[in-house]
């Protein structure tokens, strides 16, 4: 896999696109007949904005980084039409189509090179990192990413297996990048982190079940309704989709949820045990889904650290995980994989023993 890590590292040190307002008001105008105001959102690789209508109606609208491939565009979109189409009740974004019916369009920037625009419609709601963390919160969470796995399960995509640096299960790729943690005892942390995935979750890999994932939900892109924030009404941000194994997804999903309580398994049992109840785990993605879980904060550091250094103007966003996942890498570090493990399906196993006992 290593020779691919240019590719899926030009994406992210290729510079985000940076239209004007009124270059963007002018351009959806012109694509899809709609005129409103434009305000920036926030994002890693691309430019997006939402654009709102005199009338409150509200898109998304995305300018890929130019080092995204057409074809990773198309398999993002692909999938939301997927998700339409199969499960239409998940609150996942819609893809609006231009004047001219297509589900992509590509424009020159001002240096001559061209990419690709594309807008969804806008989902309303609350970002769960602005509300007070629940048990019934996290549950929720828990059972609708189960959802939305079961209902990408069928879908495939020549372009799901591109490369991306967020892929938890490719974190041996990202061996080099501990040179450049100049604390050492970080660096040994993260080292020994790097092991216990090269040991004991890379020769297991080819035996879990893999499928298109969304990799990529977190507190800050999954949405709650104002009036209750435990009623999930939309996930958004599928820039980092890609076809991996399953366990990956849980593991990187619950990660999010070791901070906010005295015992940092307690949040993410209970995201877990609520995901096994919709999408059993198998046993041996329960043997490794800690492990991933540990592997998901290694990733963060690595990748944040790296990225921060190469783009300080973005530095805030870039390091919004960073403190959090140098926490986690600490206190995973004083448990075995066993304990570590047995902690995390608490409530897996908790569920299995009352279901013997009915």
């Amino acid at each position: 896999m290593a020779e691919n890590l240019p590719i899926a590292a030009a994406a992210l040190s290729t510079a985000v696109p940076n239209l004007a307002p009124d270059e963007v008001g002018a351009l959806v105008s012109r694509l899809y007949g709609i005129n409103g105001s434009v305000t920036s959102l926030a994002g890693e690789r691309d430019q997006n904005c939402c654009i709102e209508t005199a009338d409150g109606r509200r898109y998304v609208f995305k300018i890929s980084n130019p080092s995204e491939p057409v074809s990773v565009v198309d398999f993002q979109i692909a999938a939301l039409e997927h998700i339409a189409r199969v499960s239409p009740d998940q609150p996942v974004p819609r893809v609006v189509r231009t004047l001219d019916g297509r589900l992509r369009d590509t424009v020159t920037l001002a240096d001559g090179v061209q990419t690709t625009v594309r807008m969804l419609t806008y989902l309303d709601g609350v970002q769960i990192r602005e509300t007070s963390r629940t048990a019934a919160q996290r549950r929720a969470m828990g059972t609708v990413l189960a959802e939305l796995n079961l209902a990408l399960r069928d879908f495939s995509h020549p372009s799901a297996t591109h490369d991306l640096l967020w892929n938890v299960s490719a974190a041996h790729r990202l061996t080099a990048k501990l040179e450049a943690i100049v604390d050492a005892p970080r660096r040994a942390l993260a080292e020994s982190f790097m092991t216990r995935f090269t040991d004991h979750v890379l020769p297991r890999l080819a035996s879990v079940r893999a499928q298109v994932i969304h990799n990529d939900y977190h507190l800050y892109n999954v949405l709650v309704a104002p009036d209750d924030h435990e009623r999930i009404v939309g996930i958004i941000d599928f820039g980092d989709m890609l076809h991996a194994p399953l366990v990956g997804e849980v593991a990187t999903a619950a990660a999010f949820h070791m901070t906010g309580n005295a015992d940092p398994f307690e949040g993410p049992a209970q995201f877990v045990g609520a995901y096994h109840a919709t999408l059993p785990l198998t046993e041996i993605e329960q043997e490794i889904v800690a492990d991933l879980m540990a592997t998901r904060h290694l990733i963060t550091v690595l990748i944040s650290e790296w990225r921060a250094k190469r783009y300080p103007e973005n530095r805030d966003y870039i390091m919004r995980h960073n403190p959090a996942a140098w926490e986690a890498l600490s206190q995973m570090a004083a448990l075995s994989r066993d304990e570590a493990r047995d902690r995390l399906l608490a409530e897996v196993r908790k569920g299995e023993t009352d279901e013997k006992h009915h």
